[in-house]
């Protein structure tokens, strides 16, 4: 899609009129009295959780903000392939590619040789490797992101809309108070005069503190944001300009030999870029003075560093100036030795860095993508509440993780390129070797958490070796049997809090009296021992809470659909109407790359015996398992459900 041609407009792009773009603000209304959880922040961790728990009509949700209205003009814009993973789950990943900017090269920039105050094209790197994820690198507004969300939480059966204007005072948690342990104060920034002051109660059985690096929940519990500030400033601003710069539709990271550095990342709708630039190092305890910076320093400071180019700004749609800093909180929940978690930390509450890896926005979401199912499962009785622990010991380890990457980062991207003057610089090549080996890193797919309750040991991992245990479901291209409709396989996960089980097939004929598949049906069907039997509620659906789903070898036209057992042809619905969308086969087509698309070879699926992938409803592989490991299977989801 192309747009903002005629200037920057918010909103969404399809309505020609802006006008026509605008949200009505939503109706002012108290808040209730109680809730199961209140989140604390409107941005995209909180809306992100809220998406999650609105999913369950049964879970009385709440969410704040101390802003007016819904953002209009992102601070985000980088999606990471893995997060995009997470928006398919959802329903708007679609949406989001069609509207956004794709990342496929990156473009390097050094100083000349010849001519040290001009800058030079080094090379142009492929952005993200093949099959690393079947989802793209993309920029978009992070207002738009949080559009789709405000969306999800309307549409799903919570029916959700957030409170704005609201500034959360004090926290105060009681263990002894029953079911609703927390007490949260809140003050209602709307006053009807001068000298008036609204005070809202609210009663949670859970908090959690979305809300920023200068997080008020996360000083109520008595945490704090530990680390290093690197003493950098950066400027950036979003334009809309012309220039003769050859690559300003590339993402292109830029080393001048003594103006600084740069970063450009083109933005959606085709003709506005943001760019991000280095201003002078601040002293020790320096801040940034704000009061002096102007768009019109920052578009000068961009035309030194571009030099023999230059850029010609006819429209800022935003701007601002940042310092950065590596900090990460001593913890990320308010548990004790003596009980459980009622507060959680999410996003930049519990963790901050730099935005030039483009891990903010997507390490937020990722830390409540871990966090909502958890607190949904416990909510609804289906787990107790001893797996929220898994969500600091996971999350914690992945932030800590970010931080020590991004401060390298940081450091090279920010130093002076090597030269004769400056031998401790850096060599921009060297930073180039830095971004291709941490692709996987900064796609977000890099992650994996270690065993626990919730994650397997890898005992039988190599019946899968391409679904690492602990790793998020790596997709593939199938074939849906009953339409033959070419589809990828992660996209049976959605945003619904379900399991995943899926059974690979081995070698025997489908449905014959050797097929692994179908003795793994009949065990789940009709054993006292069946996960299905135990923890699925007797007034829910069959794939509730663990969603069977099968996998064969041979050609989808050589299976009868009526061979299938009754497992994975469910009844479903008021009038028991089957689904027909549980069973796959192998894509033998060839890929555009050369190679073939069959799962079992992309992911190192054992032919001949086949395998059972159990997979968290947040899209990491719990365990790998024989295919008639059926006690395996019984005893994983023992650990982490309750019997229904």
């Amino acid at each position: 899609m192309q747009f903002h041609v005629d200037g920057f407009y918010p909103g969404d792009p399809r309505f020609s009129d802006p006008q026509d773009r605008v949200v009505p603000p939503p109706i002012k209304r108290p808040l209730p009295e109680k809730v199961d959880v209140l989140i604390v922040g409107c941005g995209p961790a909180g809306l992100n959780l809220a998406a999650q728990l609105t999913k369950f009509a049964g879970i009385q949700v709440a969410i704040i903000d101390q802003k007016d209205d819904r953002l209009l003009v992102g601070q985000a814009d980088g999606i990471a392939c893995r997060t995009m993973e997470m928006f398919q789950a959802y329903g708007f990943a679609d949406q989001i590619i069609q509207e956004a900017y794709q990342v496929n090269e990156a473009a390097f920039w050094k100083p000349d040789v010849d001519q040290p105050g001009h800058i030079t094209r080094s090379s142009k790197v492929q952005d993200v490797a093949d099959d690393l994820s079947e989802m793209p690198h993309l920029i978009i507004n992070q207002a738009r992101v949080h559009d789709m969300f405000l969306d999800v939480m309307r549409q799903n059966p919570g029916k959700v809309e957030p409170h704005y204007q609201r500034k959360l005072l004090e926290l105060e948690v009681d263990p002894d108070a029953g079911d609703y342990p927390v007490t949260a104060r809140i003050e209602r920034l709307v006053n009807y005069s001068q000298y008036s002051q609204e005070i809202e109660t609210v009663k949670a059985r859970y908090v959690v503190g979305c809300d920023g690096a200068r997080s008020n929940v996360r000083t109520a519990i008595g945490k704090e944001l530990v680390g290093d500030a690197l003493n950098q400033a950066w400027g950036v601003m979003d334009v809309l300009l012309n220039t003769d710069f050859p690559d300003i539709r590339l993402k292109s990271l830029i080393h001048s030999s003594h103006e600084g550095n740069m970063l450009i990342i083109p933005r959606e709708g085709g003709y506005m870029v943001r760019i991000y630039i280095e201003l002078d190092k601040l002293k020790a305890g320096e801040r940034v003075a704000r009061d002096q910076m102007t768009p019109e320093v920052l578009i000068a400071a961009a035309n030194r560093i571009l030099q023999p180019y230059s850029i010609d700004v006819k429209e800022v749609a935003w701007w601002s100036v940042y310092e950065i800093g590596q900090r990460i909180t001593t913890a990320f929940d308010d548990s004790t030795d003596t009980r459980a978690a009622r507060v959680f930390l999410a996003g930049d509450a519990c963790h901050t860095h730099s935005p030039k890896a483009g891990q903010g926005l997507n390490t937020s979401v990722m830390d409540t993508w871990n966090l909502g199912w958890k607190l949904a499962h416990v909510l609804t009785g289906r787990a107790d509440e001893s797996i929220l622990k898994t969500y600091s010991d996971e999350r914690r380890e992945y932030g800590q993780a970010l931080i020590d990457f991004d401060r390298e980062f940081s450091r090279m991207f920010s130093a002076k390129p090597r030269s004769a003057e400056n031998p401790d610089g850096v060599d921009p090549e060297e930073f180039q070797r830095y971004f291709q080996l941490f692709g996987e890193y900064t796609a977000g797919v890099s992650i994996q958490y270690r065993p626990s309750i919730m994650v397997g040991e890898g005992q039988h991992q190599a019946l899968a070796k391409g679904f690492t245990v602990g790793k998020r479901f790596h997709s593939a291209p199938v074939v849906r049997l009953a339409d033959a409709k070419p589809v990828q396989l992660g996209h049976c996960h959605l945003a619904d809090g379900a399991y995943r089980l899926y059974a690979f097939a081995g070698s025997a004929e489908p449905m014959s009296e050797n097929c692994g598949v179908k003795a793994l049906c009949e065990f789940l069907d009709r054993d006292e021992r069946s996960p299905l039997r135990k923890h699925t509620p007797a007034n829910a659906e069959q794939d509730a809470v663990i969603d069977v789903r099968a996998i064969f070898q041979p050609h989808h036209q050589t299976i009868e659909t009526g061979s299938l057992h009754p497992l994975l042809t469910p009844e479903k619905g008021k009038y028991g109407l089957r689904d027909h969308e549980k069973v796959f086969t192998v894509d033998n087509r060839p890929s555009s790359s050369g190679g073939g698309m069959n799962i079992y070879e992309m992911r190192g699926i054992d032919r001949e015996k086949g395998c059972i992938l159990i997979v968290r409803p947040d899209q990491y592989v719990a365990e790998v398992l024989p295919l008639d490991d059926y006690a395996g299977v019984a005893n994983f989801f023992s650990r982490v459900l309750l019997d229904a």
